[in-house]
């Protein structure tokens, strides 16, 4: 595995860094953060294998770069690990069959575009570590992955906690309402796993209490320029209801695309062109 982007290495703010995992020992780390957060904290319901493990572990680590957040006053490699998010290349998908994300989302819009693609999964956060601060570090190491790989397209599953689609009306609707991906971009749900968006009329919808109540993750996206799928899909294992988002690089504003030639030394192609602050 490589540093974040040539001449980068690891991202720092003060004690806290962030790069992609070096070892195998550090993947288990983001793995049994993402056990705590994902099934002690969240709800969501194990497998035997997983329980005995206590570790989120499916076939597509293997394939993936694990982007990591680090606290130095922790210590060093495994044991400083406080934030992980999983990315998944066009490439590195191929090896293992297809995206994380087909397993609910028909992604032929995806796939049939141009450039690099960057599947975001299995995002999670120490629950001591969730400030500005953590988050915008998180992001910042997305940005240089995203500069250096040349991605031109993000995407992935955001969920919404909760298996009720009804509980979540409000904020699906809106969803679809306003932040609907163009067709030329638009993943569908899976029919025989598809629930409707549209839920309620969109003259009911309390703008501000949905955007309040999202989570931060999905305002992030949202705050990227980024769009929706049509269609939820409720994974009773993870206790979520899932909606596919997509993010073109080239939306978002020039701040890190700055801050990264500087560094870099060069001008990327504008499809390089890394996000700014996510949530």
């Amino acid at each position: 595995m490589t540093g974040l982007a040539a001449g980068l290495g690891e991202l720092r703010a003060g004690a806290l860094g962030v790069r992609i995992a070096e070892n195998a020992a550090e993947v288990e780390a983001a793995q049994a953060l993402r056990w705590r957060v994902f099934y002690e904290e969240m709800g969501a319901h194990p497998d035997p294998a997983t329980a005995a493990l206590r570790l989120d572990v499916d076939a597509y680590d293997p394939v993936a770069d694990h982007l990591l957040v680090l606290d130095h006053d922790r210590g060093e490699g495994a044991r400083s690990v406080v934030g992980t998010y999983r990315l998944i290349t066009r490439a590195a998908a191929e090896r293992v069959g297809g995206f994380y994300s087909a397993s609910e989302y028909d992604l032929s819009p995806i796939l049939a575009q141009e450039g690099g693609l960057l599947e975001l999964g299995r995002s999670c956060v120490d629950e001591r570590y969730r400030n500005r601060g953590t988050l915008q570090l998180l992001w910042q190491g997305i940005a240089a992955y995203v500069f250096q790989r040349r991605i031109s397209l993000m995407f992935g599953c955001a969920s919404l906690p909760g298996t009720d689609p009804d509980a979540l009306a409000e904020s699906l609707s809106y969803l679809y309402a306003h932040h609907l991906a163009p067709p030329a971009l638009r993943p569908c749900a899976l029919p025989e796993l598809r629930v409707p968006m549209d839920r309620v009329e969109p003259s009911s919808i309390d703008t501000r209490r949905v955007l309040a109540g999202l989570p931060p993750l999905v305002k992030g996206y949202l705050r990227l320029g980024g769009f929706v799928g049509d269609g939820a899909v409720v994974d009773p294992q993870f206790n979520t209801t899932d909606v596919c988002v997509v993010v073109k690089t080239d939306q978002v504003t020039a701040k890190y695309l700055k801050h990264y030639e500087r560094k870099v030394g060069h001008q990327p192609d504008d499809d390089a062109a890394p996000p700014e602050l996510g949530a």
